[in-house]
């Protein structure tokens, strides 16, 4: 019995029920299945689970799924759809009359679906048992996450090979004679990931006074002398699953306080990365940067270290489990995120991220890619 199956089980649920695409991380996770189309997942206590497709797509979930494949004509939906005319309340009736008792469902199910369905049934919500499944890695997804981390040093490399190479001229940075700005560099790091089954949104490329801003995406002439916070976290188009990275770097002379900044940041993720084991909380792990930084002389609050220390990775690029003041246990098979950063108004800020696997050993990094800063 997994967690899902005890969840169901406590619960006093006859099934655990899902609706959505493969754009729900929890769908492509229990089907193995991709789509642009609606799916319904129903998988009963002690039982496979199945999904219901439409006919078109029978022929290819029974290829790609996991689950045992019926069509919305196998599942009653066709026949209830000729005196229904409310989508909702034909699916919620469908439903019910495949399971036919509670049904044990996921926060982010359709709430226009579980007011029908709750008309018919009663309906319990799992707030953790599938992303406890999820945050505990397989071999398999595991190896998804390398190709994908490797396709992400290579887009890496791309971007700073562009600014170790660019031209310095009255504090800006130049591709020949050309401004070379955050757009141009991002641009060619995704060029690099297409040509590798990747693709990426979002991507950081920040310098100087906006890198003080952890999520600001960075637009414009790249400067020298300044940091530049690059923060690149792509997914491979076939299987979904992400990896997450990020560098710093500059291009110039740095002041002392950056130089600082980036030991003390260096210096916490290679101390986290060595006492990450299975047992420890996120919490605990966190807490040990936060004392690292006050033992350097900087702050954990409105500026310094302004964010969690880091996050699981999978088929979401943050989901369970949480390296930060309220983590949970971390267990053997957990891929995560260590990923310390420093930033200051007026001068800028320092990030540097791994990800990796916890081990009964510990964490093993799966990033390769050296810890730079100056170019």
């Amino acid at each position: 019995m997994d967690a899902l199956d005890s969840a169901i089980v406590h619960s006093g649920s006859e099934a655990y029920v899902a609706i959505g695409t493969s754009q729900d991380a929890d769908i492509r996770y229990l089907t193995q299945f991709s789509t642009t189309d609606p799916i319904v997942y129903i998988r009963r206590r002690g039982e496979q689970g199945c999904i219901i497709v439409s006919q078109m797509e029978c022929d290819r979930a029974q290829r790609e799924s996991n689950a045992v494949v019926i069509s919305r004509a196998q599942a009653g939906l066709l026949e209830i759809l000729k005196d229904e005319n409310d989508r909702w309340r034909a699916l919620a009736r469908m439903i019910a009359g495949l399971v036919r008792g509670t049904i044990l469902v996921p926060p982010q199910f359709p709430h226009a679906l579980a007011r029908e369905l709750g008309t018919m049934c009663r309906l319990e919500v799992d707030r953790a048992a599938l992303a406890g499944m999820r945050a505990v890695k397989s071999p398999r997804e595991i190896e998804n996450i390398r190709r994908v981390q490797v396709a992400t040093e290579k887009a890496m490399e791309r971007g700073i090979a562009m600014i170790r190479k660019s031209r310095v001229k009255s504090g800006f940075l130049y591709q020949g004679a050309v401004p070379l700005t955050s757009g141009m560099v991002r641009g060619a790091m995704h060029q690099v990931l297409v040509r590798n089954g990747c693709n990426a949104s979002g991507t950081i490329v920040s310098c100087g006074e906006e890198s003080a801003l952890p999520h600001l995406t960075g637009e414009g002439h790249l400067k020298a002398d300044e940091p530049i916070v690059i923060d690149i976290f792509p997914h491979n188009e076939q299987t979904g699953y992400y990896s997450d990275m990020t560098r710093t770097v500059l291009r110039g002379e740095p002041t002392i306080q950056i130089k600082e900044m980036f030991r003390a940041v260096r210096d916490a993720l290679e101390m986290a990365a060595g006492n990450i084991r299975p047992g420890l909380t996120g919490a605990e792990v966190y807490q040990s940067v936060v004392d690292l930084f006050a033992e350097r002389g900087f702050e954990s609050g409105r500026e310094g270290f302004v964010h969690n220390l880091g996050h699981g990775v999978g088929l979401e690029v943050h989901e369970a489990p949480s390296l930060g003041p309220s983590g949970e246990e971390l267990y053997q098979g957990n891929v995560v995120t260590i990923e310390p950063g420093l930033y200051f108004s007026g001068i800028g800020g320092i990030r540097i991220e791994n990800t990796g696997v916890i081990s009964a050993e510990g964490f093993t990094s799966l990033t390769r890619f050296p810890m730079c800063l100056d170019l």
